[in-house]
């Protein structure tokens, strides 16, 4: 965003260009890092598109089209079916606290409306929700619900679902800090905050632990250890926006309820950057 708070489309493109430079295998677009719980709906469709349209195929774009609403998760689901997103990612509806039937339910009724591969979305420290790991297994036998972002930062309870979900249903670490031993335990990626500061760096992992060098891997991430833990001294995404101005690569715009950095946060900030190698 700009700094006066309006979508900086420029900027925006730019960051998909230096993600598909530094390897990175798929882009999410409107989830909690972009701020998808302050935009309009208006701005959430366009930004869908807008990231279809420049990508041009370079990159899958995964679109957020999470809602506490099933009406209203199936209509952005439908919107990005129809603008070209190669998937839809789709967070455990938040606030209403639907029991584990209604959350199968919900899931269910989105993919039998919608023809677009589904990942599943489970943070329950911003939904209250918990997507049990028994009624993902019920999710993970229809056809399009294709993989889930565990996001538990539970190692036993990301290890049950590698283990025990159909193969070709994709496991994916949405905790930095965890990511890699669930990676070594055999899930997917990561659908991750810190490669949206250091994108090539954690896709090196990610090739490393696939290439089964993970004396690699652990030591380039090791220097990312410090942004992993420290892009969550505030509420994401707000260590995150301001780490990528001192970069250069974004202006500060952010909108209220959240604000910027407090400046108590800035030397650890920057420690963790320079602990990454990053130059600011």
């Amino acid at each position: 965003m700009s700094d006066d708070g309006n979508i900086d489309y420029s900027a925006f493109k730019k960051l998909i260009d230096w993600h598909v430079e530094s390897g990175t295998k798929g882009i999410v677009v409107a989830g909690t890092t972009g701020e998808s719980a302050t935009l309009t709906v208006d701005e959430h469709t366009a930004l869908i598109e807008v990231a279809v349209a420049h990508a041009a195929g370079r990159v899958p774009i995964i679109a957020g089209t999470g809602a506490n609403s099933t009406t209203e998760a199936i209509e952005l689901s439908s919107h990005a079916k129809r603008v070209g997103a190669s998937y839809s990612l789709s967070v455990v509806p938040y606030y209403n606290k639907p029991s584990q039937e209604g959350l199968y339910l919900h899931f269910r009724t989105i993919a039998e409306a919608v023809d677009i591969p589904l990942i599943l979305y489970n943070v329950p420290s911003r939904t209250v929700a918990d997507l049990a790991n028994e009624t993902v297994f019920r999710l993970a036998e229809i056809e399009n619900i294709i993989g889930i972002k565990d996001a538990t930062a539970d190692m036993g309870r990301g290890s049950e679902l590698i283990s025990k979900t159909p193969e070709g249903f994709a496991v994916y670490s949405g905790d930095d800090a965890s990511f890699l031993p669930l990676m070594m335990l055999g899930s997917q990626g990561v659908i991750s905050v810190t490669a949206n500061i250091v994108p090539k760096q954690m896709q090196e992992v990610c090739d490393a632990i696939q290439s089964k060098d993970f004396q690699l891997a652990k030591k380039i991430n090791d220097q990312l250890l410090m942004l992993h833990t420290n892009l969550f001294v505030e509420a994401n995404p707000i260590p995150v926006k301001w780490g990528l101005k001192r970069m250069g690569r974004i202006a500060e715009g952010i909108r209220l309820p959240l604000t910027s950095m407090n400046t108590q946060f800035e030397q650890i900030i920057l420690e963790s950057l320079a602990d990454a190698k990053v130059l600011v």
